[in-house]
């Protein structure tokens, strides 16, 4: 009993409970979204939204230069510095209004292209692309002001303003997908992002004045110069990564057809609801804590509280997933999705191996190990690639998650072996 107190009175259980609330409503308006997703757009029509969603996690990456973890670590790290806090603020400001304007640009007047290119030839939605050169700026400030929300470890006011953006995406969702099914779904996903600046702001306008804060007089390229190596690492996690996604699902579309394909988004989904869990509460609490780690010593033990305290819930909570996985796809889309029922096991195997790398591969972040960094994530883009191009052919759709699962295993063991020394 003594043992259970002391366990619900750490800040790692307090901030993990709130947490889990605020990924539960999350959840919640997932199935609203998903349902909808099924009935109105389809197996085809999710796999329109799949690659949308690809292109949209890259160009989010470019749009905010990667800067993200760099930004929480710097700002952990010059928390109490007002005057090097000032500086850091103003600097990554100035720089990301600087290429989002650019890159609005690029999208705004190239639109046909960018259609093609993602959708094909068959489908025209231009208007897609020309509504996303508007909304991101608003989108990349936003992760911006969060990123420094983060990093000062205001980590309540980082959920409740997930919380409150969530549900204001909601409406959103629900009147977009409604209105103009498959349009109304891919705008949504544009939009919804850039709304959270509104929310952020008004949560966190009273803690800094930002207006008041960036001055160009306090641009500062050194402080570029330090978040560049965490540009590299963005780069090739979340815009080569998702472009090979983006590859592998067009190989799958060619390969088993369309339908198929909106299987493999549909297992895709799912596993993000659940693995928001893990990946929001490595980035609230646990990056942080990696970044202001002295040694090896104090490094090993947050790799091993969260060994300890997350990854043994979250295997659980899988389990109780794969046993109510028809329930699952009937509730969250319709009776043509069932044969997604078939994906989970291998889906579920991956995700368990991934979750349990994912600690590890935030010491890169860090610690900024740029270059060890890119190589074991060409490394394991490589594995996953040519893994799903041999699984696909002989297994079909189920070949992709095998795949992944395989790729999961040999990054983990690669990490184990590197990080030997902060983890045994």
């Amino acid at each position: 009993m003594e043992c259970i107190k002391k366990i619900t009175q750490t800040q790692l259980f307090k901030i993990s409970s709130l947490n889990s609330l605020s990924v539960i409503f999350k959840i919640g308006i997932g199935l609203i979204t998903s349902k909808l997703l099924a009935v109105f757009v389809g197996p085809s029509g999710m796999a329109l939204v799949g690659n949308l969603r690809n292109f949209l996690t890259s160009l989010e990456s470019i749009s905010t230069l990667g800067f993200q973890n760099g930004i929480i670590k710097y700002t952990a790290e010059n928390g109490k510095n007002e005057n090097q806090l000032t500086k850091i603020i103003a600097t990554v400001f100035i720089s990301l209004l600087a290429i989002v304007t650019v890159l609005s640009g690029v999208l705004f007047f190239f639109a046909t292209f960018w259609n093609k290119a993602i959708f094909g030839n068959n489908f025209d939605y231009v208007i897609i692309f020309k509504v996303l050169a508007l909304a991101l700026p608003w989108y990349a400030i936003s992760v911006f002001m969060i990123a420094v929300i983060n990093g000062l470890g205001q980590f309540k006011k980082v959920i409740w303003i997930n919380v409150t953006g969530n549900a204001v995406g909601l409406l959103l969702s629900i009147g977009m997908i409604l209105q103009y099914e498959t349009l109304g779904a891919l705008l949504s996903l544009v939009i919804s992002p850039a709304l959270m600046f509104f929310v952020m702001f008004y949560f966190i306008n009273k803690e800094i004045n930002f207006f008041k804060t960036i001055r160009l007089h306090q641009y500062d390229f050194q402080i570029i110069k330090n978040l560049s190596s965490y540009s590299l690492m963005a780069f090739v996690s979340s815009v080569l990564g998702p472009l090979v996604f983006l590859v592998i699902r067009k190989n799958a579309i060619e390969i088993v057809g369309l339908e198929q394909a909106g299987f493999w988004e549909t297992i895709t989904r799912i596993s993000t609801y659940y693995m928001l869990f893990v990946t929001t509460i490595l980035s609230v609490y646990f990056l942080p804590k990696l970044a202001v780690a002295q040694n090896n010593l104090e490094t090993k033990k947050v790799f091993w509280s969260f060994y300890k305290m997350i990854l043994p819930v979250f295997i659980v909570g899988l389990v109780i997933v794969y046993f109510l996985r028809f329930f699952i796809v009937n509730l969250l889309f319709t009776n043509a999705f069932l044969p997604v029922t078939t994906l989970f096991f291998w889906q579920l195997t991956g995700d368990v191996l991934k979750v349990a790398s994912l600690i590890l591969g935030y010491q890169f972040f860090a610690k900024k190990l740029t270059v060890a960094f890119i190589i074991s994530e060409l490394f394991s883009l490589t594995v996953l690639y040519l893994s799903s191009l041999y699984f696909i052919n002989e297994f079909g759709i189920q070949g992709i998650v095998m795949a992944q699962a395989f790729d999961n295993f040999v990054y983990l063991v690669v990490l184990c072996v590197y990080f030997r020394k902060s983890l045994f």
